[in-house]
């Protein structure tokens, strides 16, 4: 039987995936069992940044995988210390917690956040989240993820979760109160339609979170490690968080979260509050380590932000009346449209364009770092094909 037989009769499903098998990839591209090419505009939903089958990658996974593995964090591992000083060193953080998920990440956040109420003699349960944001599917992210259509079949979700309109500075100002034990959002968000946040409401965030002793958590799971153009997708904003979330780019596909954190957080935080069996182990943070390296040069962030520039033009010279609004920072782009997103991803594929959605309306772009400006100008050349064909 073909691998989409096998799936849809012994996987449980979760997912609508389209029928072909994508079985190898290289760079920008993707080739499924039938030889047909796809240039990916998904990176494996904001995670491939280096793209694909990077030779240095490659490398450095077999020469971890020589050496040592996984030992689990009963022990210390050179690695992991490593890339926990790297990610200290290179933010605003002083600790790292390591997970295995952009939702483990959350999760771990949101505990550590209660644990900080808690621990200062002040336990407090709200967590306040805002609207557009996705913050994960596991029972506390899915809490302060506000989608109808995840949430209502597992209600009731975890206590203490409020939903505020994003971009609303007066409803901040009202509703973080002495009662918050922590705000998330997201600088960018992306499952809701790739929306930047605005400066001065993510500044006026950090100064309602001082006046309240409420934890300002940044989650930059999709939008950080470079995906904006800056190694963090907060500092066009110059606000500071208290906790910062990762996952998706940091290992180059190998599964990986982290929550970092300031020391006043941490020192709240005592052993057996939180663990992963998996969690940052030494073949994933090998990867990491030199993920990080190479995305936080300044000629690769540069690189990012000449391509986003180019590809912002490129969009904006397709002639069609569907497209609303271009939005987004470095290469994570939304194309808001008049109808269905899926309706052109699904599209695509015959195209040979791997593309996502965010939202009903909106077409995710979310390529691999090391796009070139001939690579846009072929998904460029076939979205016009597509477009045209809408009338």
């Amino acid at each position: 039987m073909q691998a989409n037989d096998l799936t849809e009769q012994y996987v449980a499903q979760t997912y609508r995936r389209p029928p072909f098998v994508l079985n190898k990839a290289d760079g920008m591209r993707v080739w499924d069992t039938d030889g047909k090419e796809y240039l990916d505009l998904v990176s494996g939903i904001a995670v491939m940044s280096l793209g694909h089958s990077d030779p240095q990658v490659t490398d450095m996974i077999q020469e971890q995988a020589h050496q040592l593995v996984h030992v689990s964090n009963l022990y210390y591992t050179e690695p992991q210390a490593q890339l926990a000083q790297q990610l200290c060193e290179k933010s605003f953080a002083d600790r790292v917690y390591f997970c295995n998920s952009g939702a483990e990440a959350n999760e771990g956040a949101i505990k550590f956040a209660r644990k900080f109420a808690y621990a200062n003699g002040t336990p407090r349960q709200e967590i306040i989240s805002f609207s557009h944001g996705f913050h994960g599917r596991t029972m506390g992210a899915l809490a302060v993820t506000p989608k109808p259509q995840y949430q209502d079949p597992f209600r009731p979700l975890m206590a203490g979760s409020t939903v505020l309109p994003v971009n609303d500075i007066a409803a901040a100002e009202a509703g973080i109160t002495q009662n918050t034990c922590a705000v998330i959002i997201e600088p960018i968000q992306g499952e809701g339609g790739v929306r930047p946040v605005d400066t001065e409401f993510l500044q006026a965030l950090r100064r309602i979170c001082d006046a309240t002793d409420t934890l300002l958590i940044f989650d930059e799971v999709q939008c950080g490690v470079g995906r904006t153009g800056t190694l963090w997708a907060h500092e066009f904003s110059g606000v500071t968080p208290d906790m910062m979330t990762l996952a998706k780019p940091l290992a180059s596909g190998l599964p990986i979260g982290a929550v970092l954190m300031t020391d006043r957080v941490h020192q709240a935080i005592e052993a057996g509050d939180h663990g992963s069996t998996f969690a940052g182990g030494a073949l994933v943070c090998a990867v990491a380590n030199h993920v990080l390296e190479r995305i936080s040069e300044p000629a690769f962030l540069a690189h990012v932000n000449a391509m986003s520039a180019y590809l912002f033009d490129r969009l904006s010279e397709i002639n069609t009346p569907h497209i609303k609004e271009i939005r987004g920072r470095g290469l994570m782009m939304g194309i808001e449209l008049d109808f269905p997103a899926s309706d052109i991803v699904n599209a695509g594929y015959d195209e040979g364009l791997l593309m996502v959605g965010a939202g009903a309306n909106t077409l995710r772009l979310v390529p691999p770092l090391i796009i070139e400006t001939s690579d846009i100008d072929v998904a460029i050349e076939r979205l016009t094909k597509l477009f045209s064909k809408k009338g």
